[in-house]
Formats: C-alpha cells, structure tokens, sequence
C-alpha cells in the first residue's frame, strides 16, 4: 500500500520537520532568552516579540504576487551560516550570538520551502525577531554609562529650573533631604530597547507612511527613551519634594512604568503628525490625454516650403 503526499503535504511535512530540528538545535538559548525576559526587566517585551512576528506573518500574507514561489537550494547555505553562528557563540560562551542563529536558520527555512518569494514575504518578521535577543554584556556596559549621564545632567537641570534645590555628584541627584540615585537600571537602556522594538512595529505596520517617516520613527525611538526617562526622574523627585518619599518611590517602583509607555505612544503621534506637515507627498498629475496615448502635441502649422518636400506617403 503507497502514499502518496501532494505539494501541500509534503511541504507541510518539510516544514515541520525543519522546525523541529532548528527548535532542538536552539532550544537551550530559547530558554536563556526567556529565564532574561522573566527576571531583567530591561528584556521584559520578549514574550511580546514572536506574538507580533506572527502576526506580522498573517497581515503580509497576499504579499509577494509578482514573484514565482519555488523552494531554493541557498537554503541550506542559510541553515550552514545559522550552525556557524551557534558554533561561534558557543565556543566564545556569547549566549546573544548563539540566539542571533536563529534568524538564518529562520531564512534558510523559507528559502528551501517557498524561495525568494517566502523570503520577501516573512523577512520583516524575521528580523524582528532581533529584539527578543538580549544584548551582550558588553554591549550593555558601554551603552549605560552615557544614558546615565545624560538623564542624570538633564534631570539635574529640570529640576533647578522647577525651583528645587539640587545638584548631580555622579550618577546621583541630590535634593534637600532626598537623594536619587540614577543607577544602570535607571539609565533608560529598559527603555530604548522597548521603543526602538516598539517603534520598529509601528513603522512595519503603518503601511500608508512613506520609507523617510517610517525611518524618522524608528530613529526616534532614541530622544523618545531619553526624554521618557528624564520625566521619571524628573517626577520622582517632584514628589520627594511635595509629597515625601513615600509617594516618589510608589510612583517609581509601581506606575512609572505603566506611564512611561502611554508617553512614548503619545510622542509617537505627535511625530506622525509633525511629519505630515513637514513632508507633504507629491502626488503625480494626470498628463494630458495626448501625450497618455503617444500622440504628438499640436504645434504650428507646417510652412510652404516645408510643405512642397514633404514625402507622399506611400
């Protein structure tokens, strides 16, 4: 007795197959990844991150038409590149590198079910997929002490220009009988990397926007976490202030963070809307119905002269 599998099938089994091996394959950095996303709050969006790419997947489904869908053979050097990688990472004891595999393994996939077609077609959520990898620590340690600085020096100059007196030693703000420390985990790194993966989604799902706005969005995901930061501080120690030390650390410690994402949503919107004031799309007007079908447009009238050596047609 034979069965026989069709084209759905046997890709559906391919696929399924693959997805086993690559989730075997990753599966010790898949739980690397989610022991970060529950303990550093800095990396809490991870569990949000495969959500979006899915669904990112579904509103991009009519997407390519133009293309032929045929499985490719660069997929296996894609899923090479990906073992590489992983390699790489573990020898080094680099566990962001040896997450970073999945996306060419992710690729590699695409391409030896669907081709360039299934590339084009799933590559933004693959990509996406990037913010749900932590960062390396070194990374992490060269990008928080000039976060820090910043927030603590504007913090600093915000809050004298309120009225209170206060002054920066370091990474500390010093009140009247309050001292704010602006630590690693107050340097807004949290911050940036959630609006820059938040940022990212709006400028992949905003379809309507030209490329310029949908960059300007995703570059701003930097002055938007800095500023957002600043006016935690800056309302903490309005608080300590005003309403003693009780209220700024419920205010930091419980709803800053509920506030600071509604913030950045809101400065988002104003951007959007700041650019399309700024740069208005030039729409092309309709040529004339002359010109649309090739014909020449009416010109002066040939002269005598011209008109005597004009060739007859034949």
């Amino acid at each position: 007795m034979r069965f026989k599998l069709d084209e759905r099938s046997a890709r559906l089994a391919t696929l399924l197959l693959l997805g086993v091996c690559v989730l075997w394959a990753q599966w010790p950095a898949l739980g690397t990844m989610a022991e970060r996303w529950s303990s550093d709050p800095r990396y809490a969006h991870g569990y949000f991150v495969p959500v979006f790419a899915l669904a990112l997947l579904w509103m991009r489904r009519d997407r390519p038409g133009g293309i032929r869908s045929s499985p490719s053979g660069w997929g296996l050097a894609f899923l090479g590149l990906g073992g590489l990688v992983q390699l790489a990472g573990g020898y080094y004891r680099i566990e962001s590198l040896e997450a970073l595999a999945l996306l060419p393994d992710l690729a590699g996939i695409a391409l030896l079910l669907g081709g360039w077609r299934s590339v084009l077609w799933a590559w933004p959520s693959i990509a996406f997929l990037a913010f749900m990898i932590p960062l390396p620590w070194r990374v992490e340690n060269a990008l928080g002490p000039p976060l820090q600085l910043v927030a603590t020096t504007a913090s600093t100059y915000l809050l004298q220009t309120f009225g209170f007196m206060a002054f920066a030693e370091g990474f500390v703000i010093q009140l009247n009988d309050a001292r704010i420390g602006v630590v690693e985990a107050c340097s807004g790194l949290s911050m940036l990397i959630t609006f820059l993966a938040l940022s990212t989604a709006a400028a992949l799902v905003v379809k309507e926007r030209p490329w310029t706005d949908r960059i300007v969005l995703v570059l701003s995901a930097v002055p938007v976490a800095l500023v957002a930061n600043i006016v935690r501080i800056v309302l903490t120690g309005t608080l300590h202030e005003t309403a003693g030390g009780h209220a700024a650390s419920t205010f930091y410690h419980e709803l800053a963070g509920w506030i600071m994402m509604p913030l950045a949503l809101v400065l988002y919107w104003l951007e959007l809307a700041l650019l399309s004031r700024l740069l208005i799309p030039v729409e092309r007007q309709a040529l004339p119905a002359l010109e649309l079908v090739g014909a020449r447009r009416p010109g002066p009238k040939p002269s005598a002269v011209t008109q005597k050596y004009k060739p007859s047609a034949l």
